[in-house]
């Protein structure tokens, strides 16, 4: 994508979400984003974009670290449930509930019953919130596993990125079927009519980030504002279905 281009459209919308932003904030309106997908598929770069202009008072994004000894005592989604937002707020979940989904599933942080569990409970918590008048949007960034190991690369190498290595990288090349068995398992039982998941295909970062702020604007942006906005490219944003870990439009 040609840099200018890009940086065109990202800034009509930002301009979008500021738009979004003033009205939720005058109509209450409580919005939840969450950002799920491979280690390095563009989670961060897509959320700086995002808040780039949005009020900070207004504006919150939410990455929990590893729950403490008494966090694990409590019931699951109780921590995150802290983090909803109040009227005219917005909160975008770097990682979410779903690490259960996930990573906890792969290295053996929970147990198969828990894990289960969350599997039965997570769409029935999702009801709730949405049924509470949260607009509720899920994003799946996927990429290749070849795009996977450049990225992790380039953070070993690049002293800047040093804050965004950890333990995890070491074994998300290894582990990449395990990730990909975990990630149809975990999409397929949560993907719901009130709270479906839509996938990105993120090897090329700015074109998914474009594609992520329209489907967004497309979901909880006022009318007068998103019909101005494009649709998303549908080879590149589409909604889950059970093809899709099959027929190619998700990486294996």
């Amino acid at each position: 994508m040609n840099e200018d281009h890009y940086e065109k459209e990202l800034a009509k919308l930002q301009v979008a979400l500021v738009e979004t932003q003033a009205a939720a904030v005058k109509s209450g309106e409580r919005i939840v984003l969450v950002l799920e997908g491979r280690d390095s598929a563009g989670k961060d770069g897509t959320i700086k974009r995002i808040v780039e202009h949005l009020s900070i008072r207004d504006t919150r994004v939410v990455a929990l670290p590893k729950p403490s000894d008494r966090e694990r005592t409590q019931w699951y989604f109780q921590r995150y449930v802290s983090h909803l937002p109040s009227a005219g707020e917005l909160v975008i979940f770097n990682r979410s509930w779903y690490n259960r989904g996930g990573v906890e599933v792969v290295m053996g942080f929970s147990t198969p019953p828990e894990q289960a569990e969350f599997l039965r409970d997570a769409p029935d918590f999702e009801r709730m919130l949405v049924e509470s008048g949260i607009r509720l949007v899920k994003i799946w960034l996927d990429i290749s596993k070849g795009e996977q190991a450049e990225r992790l690369q380039a953070r070993r190498d690049d002293p800047l990125k040093a804050l965004k290595t950890s333990d995890m990288d070491a074994v998300a090349q290894s582990k990449w079927d395990e990730y990909t068995a975990a990630r149809d398992t975990m999409l397929a039982r949560t993907h719901t009519p009130l709270a479906p998941w839509h996938c990105v295909r993120a090897d090329k970062k700015k074109p998914a980030r474009l594609a992520i702020i329209r489907h967004l604007l497309a979901r909880v942006a006022p009318a007068d504002v998103a019909r101005d906005v494009k649709s998303p490219d549908p080879d590149l944003l589409f909604a889950f279905e059970a093809s899709a870990t099959t027929d190619g439009r998700l990486y294996r």
